[in-house]
């Protein structure tokens, strides 16, 4: 047996219990060993996925939430070299995991959006002065084919539980009452601010909106778009929308 069809028959074994042992290895101090290996192994992975996902495991509490990532990483062992990786899919595990509790996959989601805010590329927002001297010379025309790249780790996700609220009353050491399905669906930005991963809920147009630029849509569009929903002011609205995206850094430039 060479020695790469040796390694690929150890991590079979340390992934699934049942893998079948070469007849070299069937006897008990190999079988121990593996065991003990397994076991560690996994250990490690779970520490990791709290690290992570430190309030998700808060809120379901310490036994639910390493069953829970135990299944996970048997069902979806990590492929990736770094452990910053080792949490991906695992809101989705979640889904399935607590379908009946729908607050617990989308705290998950946040703060693996959170996560993944936090160890992406590093990025300068624009800031209002910035933007004022870059666009202090343009006419009409250049407002309207003006096109803005986003922040590389800013992400927009969907909701439909208080998700964002759960997450702030746990880092406040709050508690909450009962009934966690929003009204309205809704959606939650995700960002990195200077080193910090920040969040806030936004309004569906805005969402809609930040959708449209990432796809290349212009400022021009954008104000099209916006008459949809509110005719009598779009250029108001488009005006408070870019303010608040300066405000937040989630401009780092213009086209």
């Amino acid at each position: 047996m060479n020695l790469l069809t040796c390694q690929h028959l150890f991590i079979d074994h340390v992934l699934e219990d049942d893998a079948p042992l070469p007849l070299a290895w069937v006897n008990d101090r190999m079988r121990t060993g593996l065991a003990i290996y397994r076991k560690g192994y996994r250990s490690r992975l779970i520490d990791a996925l709290a690290e992570t996902f430190p309030h998700t495991r808060q809120w379901v509490g310490d036994e639910s939430f390493d069953k829970a990532a135990a299944h996970h990483l048997i069902n979806n062992p990590p492929s990736h070299w770094s452990l910053d990786r080792a949490g991906a899919g695992f809101p989705e595990s979640l889904e399935v995991l607590f379908a009946r509790d729908p607050e617990v996959p989308e705290l998950a989601a946040l703060e693996w959006d959170m996560h993944l805010a936090f160890v992406a590329p590093d990025a300068q927002p624009l800031d209002a002065n910035a933007f004022a001297s870059a666009t202090a010379s343009f006419g009409d025309e250049n407002w309207e084919r003006l096109r803005f790249t986003l922040h590389p780790t800013l992400t927009v996700r969907s909701i439909r539980t208080s998700a964002a609220a759960i997450w702030r009353a746990l880092a406040e050491e709050r508690t909450l009452s009962d009934g966690f399905l929003l009204d309205e669906p809704g959606h939650i930005l995700v960002w990195r601010d200077g080193m910090v991963p920040v969040f806030r809920t936004s309004a569906d147009h805005e969402a809609d909106c930040l959708g449209l630029l990432r796809a290349g849509c212009n400022f021009g569009d954008l104000c099209l778009h916006l008459t949809k929903i509110a005719p009598c002011n779009a250029a108001a609205v488009a005006g408070g929308l870019l303010a608040d995206w300066l405000t937040d850094g989630l401009i780092v430039g213009l086209h």
